[in-house]
């Protein structure tokens, strides 16, 4: 799969975008003064970047504002009513810790509740193209949904739940390595046909009779491979938190 660089950062940026919201919005981090301007601007600004780059693979962008009209039958119109809709129900919110207002943040849990649905609408789109069979999955969603919450832990600077959502991360992805094999093959490491990636090895493994267990020694493996680094990040940031 080659997909258009547009769509690679329209569900990156605006899936860290919405996941900070997100993370603001709930109160997970409450800033103040220019921090709550410079994290609430950065939230806004990578949610906006990354829709204003879906409007790129589009047929006809000039007509993107049509998408508010199908609602009702479009998951490309309902992530657009609920993106907007999100950022004007925490607009009160990001400028309560701008300003110091100290207005009440209720409003808060449910633009959050609205970043992580925009999230799962902009999910959804990929999910319902029958085109293309690893889009057309549940775990898509999944995928989305975790990624945006882990890239809102990072940018939040809420170190001990970013690791513990890699974590998970890694392990949804371990999951269902055997079910996405288009995503990982050889055209990701090399040009060489020889080259195996470690979700094929797990799939054969399992496919194999009597292989059952080098498949299991293959996912603790990858699994002590992405663990061991997470807490060693962990452990190092515990040490300058303490330190500080």
């Amino acid at each position: 799969m080659h997909p258009a660089p547009s769509v690679i950062i329209f569900s990156v940026f605006s899936g860290m975008g919405f996941g900070l919201l997100a993370f603001l919005g709930a109160g997970i981090v409450t800033p103040s003064g220019l921090p709550a301007f410079l994290w609430w601007g950065l939230g806004y600004g990578l949610a906006v970047v990354g829709l204003l780059a879906s409007t790129f693979h589009l047929g006809n962008p000039q007509r993107a504002l049509l998408a508010f009209t199908q609602w009702r039958s479009s998951w490309l119109s309902r992530e657009a009513w609920a993106s907007v809709a999100t950022r004007l129900l925490l607009a009160p919110v990001a400028l309560s810790d701008w300003l110091g207002f100290g207005w009440p943040r209720e409003i808060g849990f449910l633009g959050a509740a609205l970043a992580l649905g925009t999230v799962f609408t902009t999910s959804m789109i990929y999910t319902q193209i029958k085109a293309v069979p690893r889009w057309h999955h549940p775990v898509t969603p999944l995928m989305f949904m975790m990624f945006s919450l882990t890239g809102g832990a990072i940018l939040s600077g809420q170190h001990l739940l970013a690791a513990l959502l890699c974590l998970a991360l890694a392990a949804v992805l371990l999951t269902c390595l055997p079910m996405l094999g288009d995503y990982f093959t050889s055209d990701m490491l090399s040009a060489s046909p020889k080259t195996a990636m470690v979700g094929n090895l797990i799939n054969d493994s399992v496919q194999s009779p009597g292989q059952t267990g080098q498949a299991g020694a293959l996912v603790m493996l990858v699994l002590v491979v992405a663990v061991l680094p997470m807490f060693y990040y962990v452990r190092v940031t515990s040490r300058g938190d303490t330190v500080s």
